[in-house]
């Protein structure tokens, strides 16, 4: 289940209807599917499996002609080589749909007109953050995620670097429903 947090708000909510209209709000389509158990180890085939008709109906629906897996853990080699293309502030030329299927992350939008919006994604929640949105993603302190990623042209999720240092300012810290930011100015 997720949970919304508008940090220079100190705002906060795990109501998934509530979640969906507010990111609606800021082009974030957000959606919640009912959770499949899987084993903690695994792979990504079983994962495809375990949710074929839903990641059928998604294709279908969004347009997408390829999904595969990201499968992670805190002892995945090159990891955080991976996290550090992701976890600044970044778009892309494609829109990035994530359904996680185990673990969590926390994306983070940063609208051109309003506060940065943290999405702390777990098992069951799916996301699709548009093609040129700024933001950025890491994730939570157990450093694990299965994750179906949905592409329309692989090439376009090429993340492009908006330079700026805003994401330095949030750091998530998924212990429960809620992250904590550190301490930032409030000009982002």
């Amino acid at each position: 289940m997720a949970t919304l947090t508008i940090p220079d708000r100190k705002f906060s909510t795990s109501e998934p209807t509530e979640i969906k209209n507010y990111l609606a709000n800021i082009g974030i389509d957000y959606d919640v599917w009912p959770v499949v158990e899987i084993a903690a180890d695994a792979d990504n085939d079983t994962i495809l499996k375990a949710y074929a008709e839903k990641i059928e109906e998604a294709m279908e629906q969004g347009g997408y002609t390829s999904v595969d897996v990201v499968n992670v853990a805190p002892l995945t080699p090159g990891l955080d080589e991976m996290l550090a293309k992701f976890n600044r502030e970044h778009w892309h030329d494609e829109d990035e749909v994530r359904f996680t299927a185990a673990g969590g992350g926390v994306f983070h939008i940063h609208p051109p007109n309003g506060p940065v919006v943290g999405i702390q994604v777990g098992p069951g929640d799916m996301i699709r953050v548009p093609r040129g949105t700024h933001h950025w993603f890491d994730l939570c302190n157990t450093r694990q995620i299965k994750a179906v990623r949905f592409f329309q042209d692989k090439s376009g999720w090429t993340p492009h670097y908006t330079g700026s240092d805003v994401a330095q300012g949030y750091e998530p810290v998924c212990l429960g429903p809620q992250y904590i930011p550190v301490s930032h100015s409030s000009s982002h």
